[in-house]
């Protein structure tokens, strides 16, 4: 095994390194996805594209993987260059732009997954899912639920993410309800996560949805378990199956 990844030894198989070694992921938006692409580059996955129109911001440094010296430089060139510093030799495309309907053709080829953690201000996240069923590409969504973490994967063919779509006044609250109804059928204990919604629904009108930098470390490992499962041919849950993680009792 390459002398990088020797501790990775008994918990991923050495095929299993080679074969994501250049399995290609595509990062569609940069916040959640800063940290998510260094677990995958650190866990092997040399093989990344990612994409985010979006610049540094202060209030970005409570969770996302930049620096105060970051601030104003685009998210994706400063990402890229972090990736760069702790490999050097990976193949890491930058595409610094906000995705939109007219570009995506450009940065969507020839990857095997992609992970959608774009921004739901707009229905580009439907046109990215939608783009990515068409080229039968599966897709990750994470969720940063500030003490714990949820994804659900979009299979090509299937249900997705607009069926939520119902009478809440955002779409992230009505993925909220989604992910409350989802604890609930599990018989997990969501009151928290109740509660937390019922505070967001007050602003969730003017203010996106309050996060922590613990729900995104949290994330960052089930995302990279999850694309490491896809890669390696692994079984998968599918949305609306999905998986969750939290810290909350």
């Amino acid at each position: 095994m390459d002398l990088r990844y020797i501790r990775n030894n008994i918990h991923i198989k050495e095929e299993d390194q080679q074969r994501i070694k250049d399995f290609p992921v595509l990062i569609g938006g940069c916040g959640i996805g800063s940290y998510i692409a260094e677990c995958l580059l650190r866990m092997g996955f040399e093989n990344l594209t990612i994409a985010d129109g979006d610049v540094v911001e202060l209030t970005n440094l409570n969770r996302q993987n930049y620096t105060n010296k970051d601030i104003g430089v685009k998210k994706a060139i400063v990402l890229r260059d972090r990736l760069h510093a702790i490999n050097p030799e990976a193949n890491i495309t930058v595409f610094p732009e906000f995705i939109n309907q007219d570009n995506l053709h450009e940065i969507g080829l020839n990857h095997k997954v992609a992970i959608n953690a774009l921004d739901f201000s707009s229905d580009i996240p439907f046109v990215f899912d939608q783009y990515m069923a068409r080229k039968n590409i599966p897709v990750v969504h994470p969720y940063n639920l500030g003490w714990a973490g949820f994804l659900t994967v979009l299979p090509p063919e299937g249900l997705n993410l607009q069926s939520l779509e119902k009478a809440h006044q955002t779409f992230e609250l009505n993925v909220g309800k989604f992910i409350a109804d989802s604890l609930k059928a599990k018989d997990i204990d969501a009151k928290w996560f109740e509660e937390f919604l019922a505070e967001y629904g007050k602003i969730a009108l003017i203010s996106p949805p309050p996060q922590l930098s613990l729900g995104l470390y949290i994330l960052s490992g089930m995302v990279s378990h999850t694309v490491f499962n896809l890669a390696t041919i692994k079984p998968v849950k599918f949305f609306p199956d999905s998986y969750y993680l939290s810290m909350m009792s």
